[in-house]
């Protein structure tokens, strides 16, 4: 299973009306929901469709919901898992909660899980982009089918909704509704609709003068990109790629932060934003990994293929930058400043108290092993202390501009403050990280050891007329007793022995392959995956550990070469069921890209010179490691702003973060906490 992501519904004014609808209903059912409820762990799904937990269906509702999903299983391809809860717990957010539950149950690409939790008023539906169903109409059928009929308390009707939904988009249709009804929705919704069209129209009204502004923009933002020669518009590719990458990085640190304190209702619009931005950077990425692949491209493509690496990239930034002026607003009417200065001062003596751990824990690695395997985080103290410097700074400046009234300064220093000490808490991580990867590529090697020494006394029992088997067995006797002295050593490289091991088990495999029976041979062949994949995984989480505390100094290739690596290991994991041929070369592929993505990084930063970006030519150690990671303070660098200004937007050069923007830390599925951290993780479902 896949890594999802959440999308914004693309039916612009009704989408809103349905919103403002569907949080009148949540308000009116909220008031009226029982105090007590209980919380439920993911499940395990049984033999029926419908899962009711929480009792909330009657004996007609769940005949009526079990039969509109098995006729959706008779009728498709497709399944659809639907559990009814009071509140999730273990993990506690609906999305979390139900990819666990799908990724349990081991549901695939063609199988999906419509999760709901009755008394917090919480939905998701979660499922597989290797699916028949795209990840923007997984979106309409969420909000424009299943969110106004839970929202009504229809439970059979939302089970019904989905799964028409859901043919409709694998159909070819957008799994949306087009004439804006979702499914029993009721007549509490009609009234509710004629209560709310009065604010719906100023909000039409508003959102007409926007696009107008933004179109205004865009007439006058240049000259127009097909008038460049090949050469600038590859140029301008290139680096909207590292401005865009830059800028969703910040922007999921920023709205991280922002839900913390607001709720996720309060950053709803925040979140999809983010989402649609980071579905037009992914995309871009896509073309640029064409672009630099080993197919020779014509003029035409390049020019066609960089074009849209731009527009998409331009897009992202837009839907970002329509977003800022509300986030800011958010802080604004919160003027809190010193709960937050509170608050940014305890996340950096969090980070603080990490770090002698981490530094000795770093000595230690050091100690057993070769300086190669510890190139990703060799100098990860000394950036943490970097960044921890420069929170001290961001956190006096903050202090200071409070005690004169310059809430705005104060604000701008605290986010930075934060993110540094996020950033140093990140490179502590790394290394904890690392470790533990390394003791797992030991003990699998180990294993392959022991394996290869059993096919190597295989070997020599088999006839060899030719002496072709002698010859292999040499060979891989003399690597296997390297790899021996290699793990036995104080300077060991367990990542490069395994990748050596599993050179030397190609070879010897075609020499006793014959000689095992289909049993072992299925052992042996879902070992080394398994080997593979999890190597791969450490190769990628290293290299993006490495580039998300060093983004400053990243350029497009090793960003494009990581998204690649992870789209390669998510390719991997989906087929390692089903075709583990397939499955073994992606992940030896991804972990090439893994690779190719930390040395052209390593190559970045060795080549980096922040001195130029730091106004007045300041480059203190503090502030050319707030550099190096990313953090770009308009109030420190060049341009500046007036305690009562307002942050540039997202293409307007170095503000904060890039106006709402920035940090996306890969974490995984590339999935939040991790690769391989979660194969169906994505953002979506919401309230009802």
């Amino acid at each position: 299973m896949r890594p999802h992501r959440i999308r914004r519904p693309a039916e612009g004014e009704p989408m809103r009306l349905r919103r403002l609808v569907a949080t009148a209903v949540t308000s009116v059912v909220l008031l009226s929901a029982p105090a007590t409820a209980w919380a439920t762990d993911p499940v395990t799904l049984g033999t029926q469709y419908v899962l009711d937990e929480a009792g909330a269906l009657t004996s007609a509702q769940h005949s009526t919901a079990e039969g509109a999903a098995q006729r959706f299983a008779d009728e498709t391809d497709m399944n659809l898992w639907v559990v009814f809860v009071d509140t999730f717990t273990s993990p506690s957010d609906a999305e979390s909660w139900a990819n666990e539950t799908a990724s349990a149950n081991g549901l695939g690409p063609n199988q999906y899980l419509l999760a709901v939790a009755v008394s917090s008023r919480q939905f998701y539906l979660s499922g597989d982009p290797a699916g028949p169903v795209a990840d923007d109409a997984l979106g309409r059928i969420e909000q424009q089918r299943i969110q106004p009929a839970l929202a009504a308390d229809d439970w059979a009707g939302a089970v019904e909704a989905a799964t028409a939904g859901l043919e409709d988009a694998a159909s070819g249709g957008s799994g949306g509704v087009s004439d804006g009804a979702g499914g029993g929705s009721g007549a509490l919704t009609v009234i509710l609709i004629l209560v709310v069209i009065a604010v719906a129209a100023i909000l039409v009204v508003l959102l007409v003068r926007s696009r107008r502004r933004r179109a205004s923009d865009s007439a006058t933002s240049g000259p127009a990109l097909q008038r460049l020669d090949l050469t600038e518009l590859e140029r301008r590719a290139g680096s909207a790629l590292v401005r865009t990458d830059d800028a969703l990085r910040t922007s999921e640190q920023e709205l991280g932060f922002a839900r913390a304190e607001f709720g996720d209702d309060a950053t709803a619009e925040f979140s999809a934003a983010l989402t649609q931005a980071r579905s037009d950077l992914d995309r871009a990425f896509a073309l640029n990994r064409q672009l630099k692949d080993a197919t020779p491209d014509t003029e035409d493509q390049q020019r066609a293929w960089n074009t849209e690496i731009v527009e998409l990239c331009a897009k992202a930034g837009a839907s970002l930058d329509a977003k800022a002026a509300a986030f800011d607003e958010l802080r604004r009417i919160e003027q809190n400043a010193p709960e937050a200065l509170a608050r940014a001062r305890s996340l950096r003596q969090d980070a603080a108290g990490g770090m002698d751990a981490a530094a000795s824990r770093l000595r230690e690695l050091a100690a057993a092993y070769a300086p190669e395997a510890l190139a990703a985080v060799a100098d990860n103290i000394e950036q943490a202390q970097r960044r921890l410097g420069f929170a001290d700074e961001q956190l006096s400046v903050a202090q200071q501009a409070i005690g004169a009234g310059r809430s705005g300064e104060a604000a701008v220093a605290i986010r930075a403050a934060e993110q540094a000490s996020q950033q140093a808490q990140q490179l502590e991580r790394a290394i904890a990280a690392l470790a533990a990867d390394l003791d797992t590529a030991e003990q699998q090697a180990a294993a392959l050891i022991q394996a290869l020494e059993g096919d190597l006394a295989t070997a020599s029992t088999l006839a060899d007329p030719d002496g072709s088997v002698a010859r292999v067995v040499g060979a891989a006797r003399t690597n296997v007793d390297a790899a021996k002295a290699d793990m036995a050593g104080g300077r060991r490289h367990p990542l490069a022995t395994l990748k050596a091991l599993q050179a030397v088990d190609e070879q010897l495999d075609q020499v006793v392959r014959g000689a095992r029976d289909a049993q072992a041979r299925r052992e042996r062949a879902t070992q080394i995956l398994g080997q593979t994949i999890m190597q791969a995984q450490a190769q990628i989480s290293a290299a993006d550990g490495y580039v998300a505390a060093r983004r400053g100094a990243i350029g497009a290739d090793a960003r494009t070469r990581l998204a690649q690596a992870g789209a390669e290991l998510t390719q991997a994991q989906s087929l390692q069921a089903s075709d583990p041929d397939q499955a073994l070369q992606h992940a030896q592929r991804a972990g090439q890209l893994a690779e190719q993505s930390l040395q052209a990084a390593q190559s970045d930063v060795s080549g980096f010179d922040p001195t130029g970006l730091v106004r007045g030519g300041r480059s203190g150690g503090d502030m050319v490691g707030a550099v190096l990671g990313g953090i770009l303070v308009g109030s420190l660098l060049s341009g500046g702003r007036g305690s009562g200004g307002r942050r540039r937007g997202f293409g307007g050069g170095p503000g904060f973060g890039g106006g709402f923007g920035g940090g996306r830390g890969f974490g995984g599925g590339f999935s939040p906490g991790g690769f391989g951290g979660g194969s169906r993780s994505r953002r979506g479902g919401g309230r009802f």
